[in-house]
């Protein structure tokens, strides 16, 4: 009696399952590399640009690299210097910037989180409408609020006070603000909050022990959105504070060292740039780990 050998069937020299792992694989990390380098490369040059100097860069504007020897900081010396030292003052604007950024943020959580949880628990006439209103206020250019928000700052003589930049910048954010946070606390369970109540907690007390802490991604999240946009709105600022110097925030700096770029050499400009820039990088990756949990905790309810 004879057995068949049972013989394993041939392996394929060619697998297009293989061949389209490793290509996409390849063009995946490819794909990777030119989009950090399109994104790095632009700031590595604007920071380079300031540390060099102005003769350096008028001879060999090309430049990818500066020896260590030849590194100079004068640039960034006359952008925080005074306009009496001969600098252009970034340190008071971003003095300023800071103020106005803080004060927003500080305005508007105040006022945004209890809305957004009045929103998202409180069950009122009107409740789905007036979400879909807060989002539509944000949908309106601000241009169409400039002229009237001048005219009335300036009739009641707050024009040229970071007081009155500051409320615009809450007018335009809080909207946007509990929009997004309503989103967030749908996500809390409400049974967590029900077993407060039956143990005699109030609905302020639940709110703050309860709530806010599982809240706070999305609250550093908004925080951080926020102070972004007033760190770098520059409309409104042109508007009321363009009549005094000492009130200039940093996006009215840069728009006056490019408005004299024959005068301010670009050295100058790019340091002006990069400090313009680290507090928001410093402030996002400090954040990081909130940021992003903020990010995915809305996005889905459960």
């Amino acid at each position: 009696m004879t057995t068949a050998r049972a013989t394993a069937p041939a392996r394929p020299r060619f697998s297009r399952d293989r061949f389209e792992n490793r290509f996409f694989g390849v063009i995946r990390w490819v794909v990777i590399a030119l989009l950090i380098i399109a994104t790095v490369f632009p700031f590595y040059y604007m920071g380079l640009l300031s540390v060099r100097g102005l003769g350096d860069v008028l001879n060999n504007p090309g430049a990818l690299w500066v020896a260590i020897g030849d590194l100079s900081f004068n640039a960034y010396t006359r952008a925080l210097g005074s306009v009496a030292d001969g600098g252009e003052g970034f340190l008071g604007f971003m003095r300023n910037s800071a103020l106005l950024a803080l004060g927003t943020v500080a305005l508007t959580l105040l006022v945004s989180i209890p809305g957004s949880y009045a929103v998202s628990r409180l069950r009122f006439f009107g409740r789905r409408q007036i979400s879909a209103l807060f989002l539509a206020v944000y949908l309106f250019p601000s241009i169409l609020l400039a002229v009237p928000l001048f005219v009335f700052f300036t009739r009641v003589g707050l024009r040229g006070s970071l007081v009155a930049v500051i409320l615009v910048y809450v007018s335009q954010t809080v909207a946007v603000s509990i929009y997004m946070l309503r989103n967030y606390f749908e996500t809390i369970p409400v049974s967590l909050e029900e077993a407060a109540a039956l143990d005699g907690a109030s609905r302020l007390g639940i709110m703050r022990r309860i709530s806010l802490p599982l809240a706070m991604p999305a609250i550093v999240v908004n925080g951080l959105f926020v102070f972004m946009v007033a760190w770098n709105e520059f409309l409104f600022a042109l508007l009321f504070l363009v009549d005094k110097r000492d009130q200039w925030t940093v996006s009215l700096g840069l728009s006056q060292l490019t408005g004299n770029s024959i005068e301010v050499p670009t050295t100058v400009l790019m340091a002006a740039s990069v400090i313009t820039t680290i507090p928001i990088i410093i402030i996002f990756f400090a954040s990081e780990r909130l940021l992003t949990e903020g990010l995915t905790g809305g996005a889905e309810k459960g």
